[in-house]
């Protein structure tokens, strides 16, 4: 089959596309034939070998996150899906390789395809979709009348973000550039700060929740506009030692990376606010309730633009040099 291969870490090697054996499928897999992909900052970062001590991949091995497609066989212990059906998933961390025409994923991690939604919407889902759910829903558990600020809200994870922290009852604030303040504020948004005109530190206060997936100075800027007892959620941020501790990392990993988060778990401490990091797992559960709010109408994707499969190195490119405007790039098959 055809795939999108990184046989070594970097970005001057990229990707290439390469002719890959089937996958295997065990007795708990589906056989997913893929319909379309989305492409996420977290392809590039794994491509470039950002993640070599927490996801140590074993080059070469087929890059992508997230799919949706038709199931085309199943495993003899899989209960959940029969040949035929359509589904969506984000594969567990250690089973990527969505930029494939066939991927094996575990039945636990797929979910039922939004019946509203193209394949093409809804292979931009599964990823974001999850993020926002874990940081808003599962982490933070958001109550109506609290007051969340979603940074990037014209972003993959951002625009999602905003509608299901809308659809929880909170007072929502993004922060985006002046091309998109319309779009924000048609996804629900009670209050937008221009980052081109405004610094949001300044115009925001009292917060509960802030999901940051910036990092780095925007990190440090938002503890600033919490009130006591709030927190923010990073997926960009430094890991800390819960991360490493749910990877199941040795005493050394764990120690490093409660090192990398002392200096903003030490700020949030002096603000009487605390700080996690984020990265999602792969939930067929949860993808489901993400499913019926898509079908209802709560949240709706946002595509920027669509690339064709053999595509799929400009695809990458074309999000690495920022040049998305709004919701997520989507490779589609032929």
């Amino acid at each position: 089959m055809r795939a999108f291969m990184v046989e070594r870490y970097g970005a001057e090697a990229g990707v290439r596309a390469a002719e890959v054996p089937q996958p295997e499928v065990g007795a708990d897999d589906v056989l997913v034939r893929i319909h379309a992909a989305s492409v996420n900052p977290l392809d590039l970062k794994i491509r470039d070998g950002d993640f070599k001590l927490i996801l140590p991949y074993r080059v070469p091995f087929v890059l992508g996150n997230d799919l949706a497609g038709t199931v085309v066989e199943v495993g003899a212990a899989v209960t959940r899906f029969s040949v035929g059906d359509e589904v969506y998933s984000r594969p567990g961390k250690d089973r990527i390789g969505t930029f494939a025409e066939l991927i094996a994923v575990r039945q636990d991690d797929v979910a039922p395809k939004p019946t509203t939604l193209t394949m093409t919407e809804a292979a931009s889902l599964p990823l974001v979709a999850l993020t926002a759910w874990q940081a808003l829903v599962e982490r933070a558990h958001v109550r109506p009348g609290q007051k969340v600020l979603i940074h990037a809200g014209s972003g993959g994870v951002g625009t999602i973000a905003v509608q299901l922290a809308k659809h929880l009852g909170a007072h929502v604030a993004t922060t985006t550039s002046t091309a998109n303040v319309d779009l924000v504020k048609s996804l629900g948004a009670d209050v937008v700060v221009d980052y081109k005109k405004q610094a949001f530190e300044t115009v925001l206060h009292d917060y509960d929740v802030v999901l940051d997936p910036l990092g780095g100075e925007n990190l440090e800027k938002s503890l600033r506009v919490l009130k006591p007892g709030g927190k923010v959620i990073s997926i960009a941020g430094p890991p800390d030692a819960a991360f490493a501790r749910e990877l199941g990392a040795n005493p050394v990993l764990r120690t490093a990376m409660a090192v990398l988060s002392f200096r903003t778990r030490r700020r949030a401490r002096r603000r009487r606010v605390t700080y996690e990091f984020l990265f999602m797992r792969a939930d067929g559960d949860q993808l489901r309730e993400l499913t019926a709010l898509v079908d209802t109408g709560t949240i709706r994707p946002v595509i920027d633009r669509v690339f064709p499969f053999e595509s799929t190195r400009e695809a990458l490119e074309y999000v690495e040099q920022g040049r998305a405007k709004a919701g997520k790039v989507v490779v589609t098959m032929t």
